[in-house]
């Protein structure tokens, strides 16, 4: 995405740009949001742009979630599937898969807070720009557009935290078995885990309905947005 990558160094004033590129990922970074957004502006992207790009990297973020989730489950399977493997193994298995799922999680929350911080900016924007219309007409249209698109953006969001709000209780019952097997390494242990799978299944499975609705949404919202270019 054009967020995350620095134009090669060549012809007519390419250092220069790629200048305005670095500080305009240090005013991000360091939270300026207005005045990243408005150099964003002078490069030539607007807060549509950086919406719908962020959108992509959300719905990127939760397909790769999706897949991680579903991995870590089938790793935890195998840990009870596979008895006469060494325990200490079993844990640093379920350990590797727990921690890989909560960094998943971690990225989704993260890119879910970017879509908020440009579509706030871009809706404020859009809001204050209708004083300036000098037709009352166009000025009546610009606004049904802006309530429009501001409604699916609020159904792609509220699906987007419908999703992440599944996330903690699977992560959840990742972290108890991993305590419980770091807390209690021996056989009995690996038994006790069987009657927590189904749980566990169900879960997942919920987690990776909500996240495919979701994934959808942004799809749409993209396609949405791409038709009025």
């Amino acid at each position: 995405m054009f967020e995350s990558r620095l134009l090669s160094p060549g012809k007519g004033q390419a250092s220069l740009i790629n200048l305005m590129w670095l500080l305009a990922g240090l005013l991000l970074l360091s939270g300026c949001s207005t005045i990243y957004y408005n150099t964003m502006e002078k490069l030539g992207f607007e807060k549509r742009d950086i919406l719908v790009d962020r959108v992509e990297d959300a719905r990127d973020s939760q397909n790769e979630a999706r897949e991680t989730f579903r991995s870590a489950l089938a790793r935890f399977q195998s840990v009870v599937e596979t008895p006469d493997t060494p325990l200490n193994a079993k844990y640093e298995e379920v350990l590797d898969a727990y921690e890989n799922s909560e960094d998943a999680a971690e990225d989704v929350r993260e890119r879910i807070d970017k879509v908020e911080d440009v579509a706030g900016a871009l809706f404020a924007e859009w809001k204050d720009e209708l004083d300036r219309y000098e037709s009352a007409s166009l000025r009546r249209s610009s606004e049904q557009k802006l309530q429009e698109t501001r409604r699916h953006y609020n159904q792609l969001i509220d699906q987007m935290h419908e999703a992440e709000s599944r996330m903690d209780p699977v992560l959840q019952a990742f972290e108890d078995q991993m305590l419980f097997l770091k807390h209690n390494l021996n056989a009995q242990a690996i038994a006790s885990l069987e009657s927590e799978l189904v749980r566990m299944q169900d879960d997942v499975d919920s987690l990776i309905r909500d996240m495919e609705r979701s994934i959808k949404e942004s799809e749409a919202f993209i396609q949405r947005f791409r038709n009025r270019e």
